[in-house]
């Protein structure tokens, strides 16, 4: 099988991680070892933020966000409903109330034009998603963040090495967050990072990461236990060198991929639209006039062919059982593209001979 996504995994990950072991120190109180000290300086620079602060997975780096910014009961975030289910819970899990959005049906982020609609006397937040590793439209956002006085916080789990208007991602928001999973374009088995520009936001999250402790055993806020373990940040710093590496083979075998289904009719190739460079860590196409029983005939007939094609996200949070109670709500486009699209395999262990055998199987199985 030509898997989704593969991590890459090399001696020098495993010689990092050994290193560690070794030395003992497999994490820090503050949650600041030496290991993941480093990593925060480098993701920092690569990502040109201020401040960037390491925890232990993606959707703790989006719930900490959310506390440090302070939403309260009551209060209401505007996020698509079109990615996968971690913003919500990170929403729901500060009290507060997600209004989902519609999304732009070329890019499958947030459609800035339905977010003013959404706006009431209660919102607090917008979360935009930067789906597939696409950013999305984050100068827009941020005007109408600003005019009605709302802070941003960019899910940007699938976006490392993603560029926007020539900045990275963050450069538009008051704080971004990112995964470090290990199907991520870089990894560190679990882990995620947090950036800002704001030393405010900075000393809250650093504080939330360490059960609110500013010093050894004296809580000063409400906080958590959401350190990254050494053994993660050094396994993330090899990757983090190799990323840019990464990177250029996700983007040459999207390239690939799309010279050779460009003739496919009944395909809706994924874009870079301008002043956006994708990261590529899905490569979704869409199903012309497609129903989920159509597109689900074609991802298992692609298994079958040993391609890992898969759906990302056939159910939108918004129908999902427990995120129901929030208001029954239309998404026209997000439900038609949840219907129709489906991933294929990118990653930068897929081989040039592979990107050949994936389009070809793709052309056999769309009719």
């Amino acid at each position: 099988m030509i898997s989704i996504n593969v991590p890459q995994i090399g001696e020098q990950e495993i010689e990092a991680v050994v290193k560690v072991l070794k030395s003992g120190v497999l994490t820090a109180h503050p949650g600041n070892g030496p290991a993941v000290k480093q990593l925060e300086t480098e993701f920092g620079k690569f990502v040109n933020a201020k401040h960037a602060i390491a925890v232990n997975n993606g959707t703790a780096a989006l719930h900490m966000a959310l506390l440090a910014i302070g939403l309260t009961q009551g209060d209401e975030v505007i996020l698509p409903s079109f990615t996968f289910t971690a913003a919500a819970e990170a929403v729901v899990l500060t009290s507060a109330k997600p209004v989902f959005v519609d999304i732009d049906p070329t890019t499958y982020n947030i459609d800035p034009e339905k977010i003013e609609d959404a706006i009431t006397a209660e919102t607090k937040m917008i979360v935009p998603v930067d789906l597939y590793g696409l950013p999305a439209d984050m100068r827009v956002i941020r005007e109408i963040a600003q005019k009605h006085d709302l802070t941003v916080v960019e899910d940007a789990a699938q976006a490392h090495g993603a560029v926007y208007r020539g900045e990275p991602p963050g450069r538009f928001a008051d704080v971004a967050c990112w995964s470090f999973y290990a199907t991520k374009n870089m990894t560190t088995g679990e882990g995620g990072m947090i950036t800002t520009n704001c030393d405010e936001y900075a000393e809250r999250l650093r504080c939330i990461r360490m059960h609110g402790e500013r010093e050894g055993y004296k809580s000063v806020m409400l906080g958590h236990n959401y350190r990254m373990p050494e053994m993660e940040a050094a396994l993330g710093c090899v990757q983090l060198r190799k990323l840019p590496e990464f990177l250029e083979k996700r983007r040459r075998n999207s390239r690939l991929l799309t010279e050779r289904l460009g003739e496919v009719r009944s395909l809706v190739l994924p874009k870079e639209p301008p002043d956006h460079k994708h990261s590529w860590y899905l490569y979704t196409v869409r199903l012309r006039d497609a129903d989920a029983k159509m597109r689900d005939a074609v991802v298992d007939g692609l298994r079958k062919r040993f391609v890992g094609a898969t759906v990302y996200y056939h159910t939108p949070i918004h129908l999902m059982p427990y995120h129901c109670k929030f208001g029954e709500q239309r998404l026209p486009e997000t439900e038609s593209a949840a219907q129709q699209v489906f991933s294929l395999p990118v990653h930068p262990g897929v081989t040039t001979e592979q990107v050949d055998y994936i389009a070809d199987s793709v052309k056999r199985e769309v009719r």
